[in-house]
């Protein structure tokens, strides 16, 4: 289960000898082929086994990262929509779809349906989103009938998050403004799933309730925080978590609930906004007493100054015996996501880095720069944020908003994983020319990018790159790797030679040394 927040490619596929089929999860003459990760801002991670899934265009790797492959999904082909969630247990995958738009500099993310495949990704089937008919406006719970809102429209109910469980052929999802919401008959048909309302810490079905089931207020009825569906687990206890703006959520039957929140202390949680749940797998799995394993919470604050209660903060909470009791950690730390290694080493996603630990929470270490080993020129962005991380057996991989990394000795070196347009494309297009050279991102805004790549095709003589303003007045000379034959990369900060960020405006750059090169960069703050 991996949260999210588009280029189909065409052609046969040859695949390595040795690497004709996958075994039971599918043959990879029923996958695409793929130069590489689709896109640099890596939200989305799973992995099983070797196979790495990278959102948001079911991107996968079965080896670790030495080839590469797309799922046939007609519905990821044209960029518009993208993975949102991503759950994948044996053969069977399932991902949340969706789409986002700015609007008065706000960001409106909307459901767009769901694609599952039940033989590892060979094949996907499409099911509509889980929006009510209009006339669902109340809900069944147990002895009571609830008024209740119909969420109607895809706006901001986008699939957060998703967990199929196989033991009981169910699939959860986390919607948002949906709330939580469970299918038994894969995905044909959504049930709104009740939680507690914000001023009850459990519910039970045998007992009578009258209030609304809704995340806004409307027509004189309250709406509830704890409605906004935001994260969902199945444990292997068979546990389902459910976290929302309201707490975190725990039932055993999907109908009785408790609802536990921060109450200002140590003990409970950092903040009542609970964005992802994670399970750690103790050794012996099943039937070793799985409700001893760790589930780790990322948890934010709710900033809503019309509701009072007891300080939050950002934080990781901790609970080791299934929500008896909480640990909290990382406090301040803004977190996406987790992934484990064995029953002591755990990496947390966050916004300032990689954190990791190796004794279970006692101690952290933080993993704020990446820089490949094999190639120094391939660096990543210095304020980068990490959103989601998952291990391999054999590795390590973390997704950033400005690639994907890969780690074979548990974070002291990585392989960088980025989309790079080639300069020399087998089929030029008008989307892909052949060139010597090209920068990007262009335009080039220093203080948000903080810096520009410039890559340039080089016989091993380059040497430096000159920048120069509109007036070929020399702006900046960057050294280039002399000696390094093939496709190679510099970055430039904006900065002029005495350390000054440049004006707006166009500048030029020439690759000097070797085979001769230019292009321009446009800085647009």
């Amino acid at each position: 289960m991996r949260r999210v927040f588009f280029i189909i490619l065409t052609g046969i596929l040859l695949v390595p000898q040795g690497w004709a089929q996958f075994g039971q999860f599918g043959r990879t003459d029923e996958f695409l082929p793929a130069a590489g990760i689709l896109r640099n801002s890596v939200t989305n991670l799973h992995a099983e086994g070797d196979r790495l899934w990278v959102g948001p265009f079911l991107n996968m790797t079965p080896d670790d990262g030495r080839t590469w492959f797309v799922a046939d999904v007609d519905s990821l082909a044209a960029r518009r929509l993208n993975v949102y969630s991503l759950d994948v247990e044996g053969v069977f995958v399932w991902a949340g779809i969706g789409s986002s738009r700015m609007e008065d500099g706000q960001a409106i993310h909307s459901v767009a349906g769901y694609v599952f495949s039940t033989d590892g990704g060979a094949t996907f089937s499409w099911r509509p989103s889980h929006l009510d008919d209009p006339d669902d406006a109340t809900e069944e719970y147990g002895v009571s009938v609830l008024p209740a809102l119909p969420v109607i429209v895809p706006e901001q109910s986008p699939p957060f998050d998703i967990d199929y469980e196989p033991g009981r052929d169910e699939v959860w999802i986390a919607a948002w403004a949906s709330g939580i919401r469970r299918s038994r008959d894969a995905g044909q048909t959504w049930e709104r799933v009740v939680l507690p309302p914000d001023f009850l810490h459990a519910i039970h079905p045998d007992s009578s309730y009258d209030f609304f089931v809704s995340p806004v207020s409307r027509d004189e009825m309250d709406g509830h925080l704890n409605h906004h569906g935001f994260s969902v687990l199945v444990d292997r206890a068979g546990a389902i978590w459910a976290g929302t703006a309201g707490g975190l959520n725990r039932s055993y039957d999907g109908l009785a609930w408790q609802r536990f929140t921060a109450d200002g202390t140590a003990f409970s949680l950092t903040g009542n906004w609970v964005t992802s749940i994670e399970e750690q797998p103790l050794p012996g799995g099943r039937g070793q007493n799985p409700r001893q394993n760790p589930i780790w919470m990322a948890t934010w604050p709710v900033n809503d100054p019309a509701r009072q209660g007891p300080p939050e903060q950002y934080g990781v909470t901790v609970s080791r015996d299934g929500g008896e009791t909480f640990e909290q950690m990382l406090l301040g730390e803004k977190v996406h996501d987790f992934a484990f290694r064995g029953s002591r080493t755990v990496y947390v996603a966050g916004e300032n880095g990689l954190f990791v630990t190796r004794d279970g929470g006692v101690t952290w270490r933080t993993i704020r720069h990446f820089r490949d080993a094999e190639d120094p020129d391939r660096i990543v962005r210095p304020d980068l944020s990490v959103y989601s991380v998952a291990t391999t057996d054999a590795a390590l991989w973390v997704g950033t908003s400005d690639g994907l990394m890969k780690s074979t000795d548990g974070g002291a070196t990585w392989r960088i994983y980025r989309t790079d347009v080639p300069l020399h494309p087998d089929t030029p297009t008008d989307d892909q020319p052949d060139v010597d050279t090209y920068a990007y991102p262009n335009p080039f805004s220093p203080a948000n990018d903080r810096f520009v790549r410039i890559r340039y095709d080089s016989d091993g003589g380059a040497d430096r790159i000159r920048i120069f303003d509109f007036r070929m007045n020399l702006v900046r000379e960057l050294a280039a790797n002399a000696g390094a034959g093939g496709e190679r990369e510099v970055t430039w900060d904006g900065a002029d030679h005495n350390g000054f960020r440049v004006a707006n405006g166009v500048y030029f750059y020439a690759v000097v040394g070797g085979q001769a090169a230019h292009g321009k960069i446009q800085v647009l703050e």
